[in-house]
């Protein structure tokens, strides 16, 4: 089913920077980069989970005060993204516990889809996101049939092995 995700979900994740950078860059002016304009389609509600993701940078910032990667990402996001700069002067914190997220997916539409976040032990920086939509739903429908679209075709296999005997 991962394969029915839009891919710039697969580039969010690069362990050499602070967390939230690649989220916000994807996040960002429609203009400057092409997956912004996938990710303001895809996040039904795109202010909110940029001025979120600029908030959980602040939390980062608390973190790792001194991270000279952190300085030059500000920096850049500063300089270049009007909404970051406002939004960064805001101050806010915000740490992703539980929630629901709403979504425009362009093959099956609307998903509502909870989240819990569970910390790994070992690495505050590092949390597991469990996502499921609320049972008999019409999200969980519309999962159900993404999973069913990159589902292999085992019937397929089993004929051409039965073929074979």
């Amino acid at each position: 089913m991962a394969r029915r995700i839009p891919s710039f979900f697969t580039s969010w994740c690069n362990r050499n920077e602070p967390r939230a950078r690649p989220r916000f860059l994807h996040l960002g002016h429609p203009t400057r980069r092409p997956a912004h304009s996938a990710a303001r389609e895809l996040l039904a509600e795109w202010s909110t989970a940029a001025r979120g993701a600029v908030a959980v940078l602040h939390l980062y910032a608390g973190r790792h005060r001194h991270d000279p990667r952190l300085t030059e990402l500000v920096g850049e996001l500063s300089v270049h993204d009007e909404d970051f700069r406002r939004w960064w002067a805001d101050h806010d914190v915000l740490q992703y516990t539980h929630g629901t997220k709403h979504y425009h997916h362009p093959l099956v539409g609307e998903l509502a889809l909870d989240y819990e976040s569970l910390p790994l032990p070992d690495d505050p920086d590092q949390a597991l996101y469990l996502y499921t939509a609320e049972p008999c739903s019409p999200s969980a429908d519309a999962l159900r049939l993404l999973s069913s679209w990159s589902a292999p075709d085992l019937t397929a296999g089993n004929a051409a092995s039965e073929s074979t005997t």
